[in-house]
């Protein structure tokens, strides 16, 4: 058996994903297309809200930080057009202001980069009545400290000095961080 024939996905498997990141974009369409999904995907905010206008999809996958804005933005379009939607926002970095944010607008889930399509699965199709599985293999606490050092030290460019004054640590021992490998 296949795996689109055991998902059920309902009358309409249309399936909107928008994300900067053109790789992880490409891959995550073709794995959701074996699925079953009907997929169309969007780079950037003002592409997704277009499609989510034009044509509003039954699931969408939306990444909350876009070159040209805020994906929780196309959430909004979204949720307007299409109540009925199920709309799970993924994000670099997990926080829990921005997860409540997310769900306030209209998200159904949240999920922390990186996923891998069963887990976007899981959370497009799961009951609102019963928790999600919890993940296979969870970045470890180290490793999200890391992603989101490298995070916030990418955004200032890669200085040291301002990245170091962002997140309120001594600029000697983010050196020290940044030269290490990243944590598993």
């Amino acid at each position: 058996m296949t795996e689109a024939a055991e998902l059920d996905l309902g009358p309409d498997p249309s399936l909107l994903i928008v994300d900067d990141d053109e790789v992880f974009l490409k891959r995550l369409a073709r794995a959701m297309e074996k699925r079953g999904f009907a997929v169309e995907t969007a780079e950037s905010v003002a592409a997704g809200k277009a499609i989510a206008t034009a044509r509003p999809p039954a699931y969408a996958v939306i990444d909350l930080r876009l070159d040209d804005g805020n994906g929780l933005d196309v959430v909004e379009v979204l949720r307007a057009r299409r109540e009925d939607a199920r709309i799970v926002v993924l994000t670099g970095y997990g926080a829990i202001a921005t997860a409540v944010a997310a769900v306030k607008i209209g998200a159904t889930d949240y999920l922390s980069k990186p996923a891998d399509a069963a887990e976007v699965v899981r959370a497009l199709l799961s009951s609102e009545e019963v928790l999600p599985e919890p993940p296979e293999n969870p970045m470890s606490a180290d490793r999200v400290r890391w992603e989101h050092i490298q995070r916030v030290y990418e955004q200032c460019d890669r200085n040291v000095s301002e990245t170091a004054r962002r997140l309120s640590m001594h600029r000697r021992t983010l050196q020290r961080i940044l030269a290490k490998r990243s944590p598993r």
